[in-house]
């Protein structure tokens, strides 16, 4: 039998579109190679991580977790933000009653919206933090601890009222109270860089400013995350950090405690009150946070110490 030249036109037509498609049994479509991963010399480690590096390791370790997951942040920086006068359990319960579908590490930063707000307000920076992160883990917390020898041996970075600097040979950053984790403030064009002569380098770092976490927090991995930098391993709650450039797709830390919502939106059950001017000002600067009425009472609070 012999088929018109139309009707064969049409046939390897059909015959093409199943295969592109990968509609024909035994047959796979082209697909895109994977991405390649980055790569940063220390030099470049060194400025990305300099202005985290002298936070304290539990703190750190939660924004390193955070940052591989940077499409997440900008939402939960605006989250944290309308929802920062709850404290302590009430936060606690309000992120679990929110049904909010980011990953819990991003969700571990909630009670600190002036960090996510750093992180949210240069997306280039947190999105490179986390890809180097993933991709050179090793590398990044030698690049923290090269500039925390720095801030050190210069004659900043010392042990005080709320952290305590471990000597060596690897430099830890732990608060004096586990419970109450400070954000310091200082400027990395500071502390980075011999002082001149008369500088008090006594006041080139502020660690006044902090938050108070109870056990609410513990499923979030606050009180059981930390480093083993000799071994260059990160735990998020006591479990190792496991989530890297190959597994990014599909890696889920465990979080023992917290739900996971499958995408969508916050289910919204709480009054939406935006940090005022001066609020974000004085967590910017280290100081203590100003009081409004409309400050429900807690169990946890953000402040300042002096």
């Amino acid at each position: 039998m012999r088929y018109s030249p139309r009707l064969q036109r049409n046939v390897l037509k059909m015959f093409l579109f199943v295969f592109i498609t990968g509609g024909m049994p035994g047959l796979v479509p082209a697909q895109a190679p994977p991405q390649a991963p980055p790569s940063y010399p220390p030099g470049e480690l060194d400025n990305l991580v300099s202005r985290i590096a002298l936070y304290p390791d539990p703190l750190i370790a939660q924004i390193l977790a955070a940052a591989t997951y940077p499409d997440q942040i900008q939402d939960a920086a605006k989250w944290a933000d309308e929802h920062h006068y709850l404290r302590g359990d009430d936060l606690a319960r309000a992120i679990t009653e929110d049904h909010l579908p980011w990953d819990p590490s991003v969700q571990s930063l909630l009670p600190f919206p002036s960090v996510l707000e750093m992180m949210a307000s240069d997306l280039n920076w947190t999105s490179a933090l986390g890809n180097a992160f993933l991709a050179q883990q090793q590398d990044v917390m030698d690049a923290v601890q090269r500039e925390r020898r720095k801030a050190r041996d210069y004659g900043y970075l010392r042990t005080n009222a709320q952290v305590v600097v471990g000597g060596g040979p690897y430099i830890t950053i732990m608060p004096v109270n586990p419970a109450f984790v400070c954000v310091p403030v200082y400027d990395p064009g500071v502390v980075f860089f011999a002082p001149r002569p008369g500088f008090f380098v006594g006041g080139a770092i502020g660690f006044g400013f902090g938050i108070t976490l109870g056990f609410a927090f513990r499923p979030w991995g606050w009180g059981g995350s930390h480093f083993f930098w000799d071994r260059h391993e990160m735990y998020i709650g006591d479990a190792r950090w496991g989530r890297n450039w190959g597994n990014r797709g599909y890696y889920a830390h465990p979080y023992h405690g917290v739900q996971r919502w499958g995408g969508g939106n916050p289910v919204e059950q709480h009054q939406r009150i935006a940090r005022s001017e001066e609020e974000r000002s004085a967590a910017r600067q280290g100081h203590a946070r100003p009081e409004e009425r409309h400050y429900s009472s807690g169990h946890g609070s953000e402040h300042g110490r002096h």
